[in-house]
């Protein structure tokens, strides 16, 4: 092996995986060109906008900011991974019904986010929601309906 490449093993939606990446290479490319999950988009590559977002070891992160040699032996879960084979996931058809997708760049770090969310606090009122939520931009839904989508998942209501 090239003494420039590194072999690393993760385990990627449950699945072990091989790989032989540069040291410099982001998570996100790794996931995105090398294994072929796409669902992890890549908008401003700088860990701003949170559409990288995956879970590593149960913790969320941006693949972007993340080198893929970091992950060496890790869990990671992408969006891809949220389903149970042909059923989507509680909050992915929360936020089908519940209009939170408009052109769904966002939308798989915001179900990333969410999801971790739920795990720590299933009853997540509004402004927990959106203070989560303020690492993930979207410029289509004005973020009611995600939140909405999130609260019909995690059973927390306001009104809405």
């Amino acid at each position: 092996m090239d003494a420039d490449v590194r072999a690393i093993q993760l385990t990627v939606n449950g699945r072990k995986r091989h790989v032989a990446v540069e040291p410099r290479r982001l998570l996100s490319d790794c996931l995105r060109d090398d294994l072929g999950l796409t669902g992890t988009n890549l908008g401003c590559e700088q860990g701003v906008c949170g559409s990288c977002t995956v879970s590593v070891d149960g913790q969320t992160v941006r693949s972007c900011l993340l080198f893929a040699v970091q992950a060496d032996g890790a869990e990671v879960v992408t969006v891809e991974g949220l389903a149970d084979g042909g059923e989507m996931h509680p909050l992915q058809a929360a936020f089908w019904e519940h209009g939170g997708l408009q052109c769904g760049f966002c939308t798989p770090g915001m179900l990333m986010t969410a999801r971790e969310l739920i795990e720590r606090n299933p009853q997540s009122d509004e402004q927990e929601i959106r203070d989560a939520l303020s690492g993930n931009l979207c410029r289509c839904t004005g973020y009611q309906h995600i939140v909405d989508a999130i609260q019909a998942v995690g059973g927390s209501s306001d009104g809405h």
